[in-house]
């Protein structure tokens, strides 16, 4: 039921998979370690799909959902990198149109690069009623949000971007680029690395539906976001659009680009991916961070409560950092984040270790939950 690899010194992680997997907790998962650019964990198992009992494989792949922001974050630090984009400056400097409404250079509501990345921009959501379907036309969807005006004055707190982060990054790297998110990060980030990770899946993938696993909905939780008034900031994030897991393997679910919430891949290339910013910035022989643009992401741009996620959460610049709502995070110079569901990567730039969980089964709950915190338990025990 379980494969891999798995080296010595890390049993106990092999362990707690196997175990969940064989008692029910996990339906098909897949766990990867990398200690600098060596892989000493890569495991999966289960099944991929609940209704046929397809297996889970060594090359399955399954939604991220929020995941999917830490590949996205990576692109806009390679613009950094490059020059291309300044934390610092306007949003409106690179997007002309995100002026309107008191957000441009001069207006009383500046939105800078870095509020955007740090989730303190005011711009968690539409104004307008939106469908999933609303946001697979990438350009259409940023153009509403580049009319309205902020929720919040911009650098004041956090407000978790849930689908709008991966909007409004994927417009400011189509305008530096003239390339969209995903054609971005496949070319730039995921090719060179050869890490199996898409924002848009090819069309291969799409044709290949035993490669893709199905999500299997959390039960209740018990949180009723109904019971928030309508024109609350939680409500209007996490619930315009909402999306059944079914969805997710949707031939136009995979084909979008929602740099927010539907990359696809594995373990295995997630961690790959967030080992350049565990490996300081140069990973598999190519450097693509240098150390100062690296630092740039453990500056806090928010901590404290945060007005969608309603706990305390510490915001680097495209990450979370260490915090107590996610336990399993061990402190230093680490950034993580984590997938509705459970699934969770965390670059841990002082030891050198990145971990990468991800899953079909959901947990309910969006920060805090328990398998992933004890999975990343398990492997900073086995070190």
């Amino acid at each position: 039921m379980l494969a891999g690899t798995c080296a010595r010194g890390f049993e106990g992680v092999r362990e707690l998979l196997g175990h969940n997997l064989a008692t029910g907790v996990e339906l098909g998962a897949s766990l990867c370690v990398m200690r600098g650019e060596e892989v000493v964990v890569d495991l999966w198992g289960g099944t991929a799909d609940a209704a046929t009992g397809r297996p889970w494989t060594r090359d399955t792949v399954v939604n991220t959902y929020s995941l999917t922001k830490t590949a996205t974050a990576l692109c806009a630090l390679l613009l950094v990198d490059r020059g291309l984009l300044d934390p610092d400056a306007p949003v409106a400097d690179y997007w002309p149109e995100f002026a309107a409404a008191g957000k441009g250079p001069s207006g009383p509501d500046t939105v800078l690069v870095r509020h955007v990345l740090g989730h303190t921009s005011g711009m968690s959501g539409w104004d307008r009623a939106m469908a999933v379907d609303d946001l697979y036309d990438g350009p259409s969807a940023a153009d509403l949000l580049a009319r309205q005006e902020p929720w919040w004055t911009p650098g004041d707190g956090s407000g978790y971007h849930a689908m709008s982060f991966g909007t409004l990054v994927g417009e400011l790297v189509r305008r530096i680029t003239g390339r969209s998110l995903g054609e971005f990060l496949a070319a730039e980030v995921a090719g060179p690395l050869g890490a199996d990770y898409w924002i848009g899946a090819p069309r291969e993938l799409r044709d290949d539906p035993a490669r893709v696993a199905s999500m299997v909905a959390p039960p209740p939780s018990g949180f009723d976001y109904a019971s928030f008034p309508a024109d609350s900031i939680l409500r209007r994030t996490l619930t315009n659009p909402a999306f059944s897991p079914a969805l997710t393997t949707d031939d136009a679910f995979l084909a979008a680009e929602l740099g927010g919430a539907n990359g696809q891949g594995n373990a295995r290339s997630v961690a790959l991916l967030q080992s350049v910013v565990a490996c300081g910035g140069t990973t598999r022989g190519r450097r693509f961070l240098a150390p100062e643009t690296l630092d740039r992401i453990f500056e806090v741009q928010a901590d404290g409560p945060d007005r969608v996620l309603g706990v305390p959460v510490r915001f680097g610049l495209g990450w979370g950092l260490p915090s107590p709502s996610m336990p399993g995070v061990r402190p230093g110079r680490v950034c993580w984040w984590t997938g509705f569901g459970g699934s969770v990567v965390s670059a841990d730039a002082d030891r050198g270790i990145t971990v990468a969980y991800v899953m079909n089964r959901m947990g309910p709950g969006l920060i805090g939950a328990p398998r992933p915190n004890a999975y990343l338990d398990a492997v900073y025990e086995s070190l």
